[in-house]
């Protein structure tokens, strides 16, 4: 009896030791993960499937390759935040001056350094004359963003600086893919659609993306894109022995549905003194003439999404970043110093998700927030300008303030 007391109060110690060294669940505004509220049950059922498509591994059996990025979407979007300069994907052309070669011929416009066993792998060819990494973007809120109407967007274009206030974000207008199907709020000119997603908005709809990102960044042809990518200096053989589709319709649109129903980041400490100083002088500063904070969703298949307040500080819109951001890479409808202006949400978290430390701006080269706005010019000059011209303090409170978001 005293043996059987002794091991329980043994097993007890054992027990509460344990979960002191166990950490607490974090906080949901903490973590880049959940749903948006107000799903159905069986819309959570459908979004859990889409999830285990984005963490799936994919190997040979499933058609990876022949050249590739990386094996599974999860790799590049780890912890669903952004990148880490590590997993960064490679973009190059030549500039001919009066027009640019995407090199296609040479395995352009992305390299895929890596490949299946017995293929070779891509590098960079000697005609390329411009290079641009990319860091992966942050995934929550997508479904808000794909929500917004076009209208909403335009609403915020100033493309001639009619209110002189030396910003003139424009729309970006690309082709749509060929298995674009508009919503009601999509608005054509002249058959473009305004593109939305990609640092350079080139990509109209998170369909566009998701189809892109399987075949350019894992080599997984889908029902959408049915062609496989190969290394054009080996051959036109693909080198993998998997038929093409390689993934149907289901398995994309998982994908797409577990994107769109990611929830948005939450703000964290908002009534905190100084971040509301910081916010408040974020807006004096001239910042929220990009970063535009509050927008309303139109009508959406998804109940969720319809008619939503969401708060991503961003306009959607492309802006002249000035020389210091101009990676002399022109790509969808935007030039080369041009850039769509970044949802600032999840910023606060970014060390969460890159490894303990921040990477900033489109390829990682800023390690904080005061380093990535020194790069800032063209349009974003002024503001800028004025953010080096506050107090010490005055900074320390805006800084503070995003790094609420």
């Amino acid at each position: 009896m005293l043996k059987y007391i002794s091991l329980l109060l043994i097993t007890a110690i054992a027990l509460v030791s344990c979960s002191k060294l166990v950490p607490p669940e974090p906080a949901p505004e903490e973590v880049l993960a959940g749903t948006v509220p107000g799903l159905t049950q069986a819309q959570e059922k459908e979004h859990l499937v889409g999830d285990a498509f984005f963490g799936k591994v994919f190997g040979t059996a499933d058609g990876l390759g022949p050249v590739f990025v990386q094996t599974t979407c999860s790799n590049c979007h780890v912890g669903n935040g952004k990148g880490h300069p590590s997993t960064m994907v490679t973009r190059f052309g030549n500039n001919q001056g009066s027009a640019f070669d995407y090199l296609n011929n040479k395995g352009g416009a992305q390299l895929q350094p890596r490949a299946i066993a017995g293929y070779v792998p891509e590098y960079l060819p000697s005609e390329a004359n411009v290079i641009t990494r990319r860091l992966a973007p942050i995934v929550m809120g997508l479904g808000y963003i794909a929500a917004l109407s076009d209208q909403s967007i335009l609403a915020n274009a100033d493309s001639a600086d009619l209110n002189g206030d030396g910003i003139s974000g424009r729309p970006c207008y690309v082709d749509p893919s060929s298995f674009f199907i508009p919503q009601s709020f999509h608005i054509p000119n002249n058959g473009k659609y305004i593109g939305r997603f990609g640092k350079k908005a080139e990509k109209v709809t998170l369909l566009d993306q998701v189809v892109f990102a399987l075949k350019q960044d894992i080599g997984i042809t889908s029902d959408f894109d049915p062609q496989d990518i190969f290394n054009p200096l080996s051959g036109n053989f693909t080198g993998d022995q998997v038929a093409d589709p390689e993934v149907s319709s289901y398995v994309v649109n998982s994908l797409v549905f577990y994107m769109r129903t990611l929830k948005a980041p939450e703000r964290r400490n908002a009534e905190d003194p100084d971040v509301k100083e910081g916010e408040k002088l974020f807006g004096q500063i001239g910042c929220e003439s990009c970063h535009k904070p509050d927008h309303v969703t139109a009508v959406s298949d998804i109940e969720a999404l319809s008619n939503k307040t969401f708060h991503p500080f961003s306009d959607f819109l492309l802006h002249d970043m000035g020389p210091a951001l101009d990676d002399g890479y022109p790509e969808g409808g935007a030039a080369s110093n041009e850039w769509r202006t970044p949802a600032l949400w999840g910023l606060g978290l970014a060390e969460t998700t890159q490894g303990g430390k921040m990477f900033l701006l489109h390829d990682g080269r800023a390690t904080g927030i005061e380093q990535a706005l020194s790069f800032h010019g063209g349009e974003s000059q002024n503001a800028r300008n004025a953010f080096f011209t506050l107090s010490e303090t005055q900074r320390k409170q805006v800084i503070k303030f995003l790094m609420s978001l």
